[in-house]
């Protein structure tokens, strides 16, 4: 049988940019069992040639770069003429070399409030503003990055922000971030679930630190998002007002890049893995780059 099929790749990472390195590529055919290899640089779209067609161009495709997460998926190659597909690579976070973030002057003014006004974050006291933020490691940096785009791109009906409701940042981590919110917060979590915006969680695994003494559970609630969902749980003092804000990932890799599973443990919920999911899924971009 004649293999003058043809497949035609775009190879780019979360930002549509060209990897730019050398990948390996491999290509099982399903129908017929034979498979096709191939290195080539992902500078540009590349084509790779001799394969079978449509009824038997069925094809299971495997690409592994060396500062990306190996990606696979299933095509079918036309009978005749070139097969296009794009294909986008999350970040290995192992890669990464060096972090770069916007200078402080540059963030919103929502967020240089909220690093003015946060002079008790755990490891950091008495740091605020540039001070504290150009202290932090890439980690933490990241992390506080992704959830500050993510609330602000999550409004309610009055017009207002979710981080415009986020007074005082007690404790930062890679994944989320404990902090002094506003009661209010908490009111338009709860009226939005009538709207749609918001759904009651399970808060069963989100814990306060142990500086926050006698605050109790409020409740649970995160965006309907199928990957990278907002989640904010409440607990309450009083009149006091707390919340660990994360963002959840939900097997976000292994569905919207198509991840190989075998990649995935100790990455998925990497805030730079949490940064590329709200960049290709949500069109958010927390505003940093890498260097590998």
């Amino acid at each position: 049988m004649a293999e003058n099929g043809k497949l035609q790749l775009k190879m780019v990472n979360a930002e549509g940019q060209f990897l730019g390195e050398k990948v390996d590529i491999l290509l099982r055919n399903m129908i017929l069992s034979g498979t096709k290899k191939a290195s080539v640089t992902a500078s540009k779209t590349v084509t790779v040639a001799g394969l079978s067609g449509f009824p038997k161009g069925n094809y299971r495709l495997e690409i592994d770069p060396p500062s990306y997460l190996s990606v696979t998926q299933f095509v079918t190659v036309k009978a005749s003429g070139t097969t296009e597909l794009g294909v986008v690579f999350p970040i290995d976070p192992k890669k990464v070399k060096s972090v770069s973030f916007p200078k402080f002057g540059a963030l919103n003014e929502e967020a240089r409030k909220l690093l003015n006004d946060s002079g008790q974050v755990l490891s950091f006291e008495g740091k605020t503003g540039e001070t504290l933020y150009a202290g932090l490691d890439d980690i933490r940096r990241a992390g506080l990055m992704n959830i500050l785009a993510k609330t602000r791109a999550t409004s309610f009906s009055n017009g207002r922000s979710a981080l415009t409701y986020v007074g005082e940042l007690r404790e930062l981590r890679g994944d989320r971030f404990f902090a002094v919110v506003s009661k209010g917060l908490r009111e338009e979590t709860k009226n939005s679930v009538a709207e749609g915006l918001f759904e009651k969680a399970s808060g069963a695994l989100h814990h306060l630190p142990a500086p926050f003494q006698g605050f109790t559970d409020a409740g649970s609630f995160k965006t309907p998002d199928r990957y990278g969902n907002l989640q904010l749980t409440f607990f309450m003092k009083g009149d006091e007002c707390v919340a660990d804000i994360d963002i959840d990932d939900a097997s976000g890799l292994a569905h919207v890049f198509q991840v190989l599973r075998n990649t995935l443990p100790g990455v998925d919920t990497h805030p730079y893995s949490i940064r590329d999911i709200l960049l290709v899924h949500q069109k958010l971009d927390p505003g940093y780059t890498f260097k590998f």
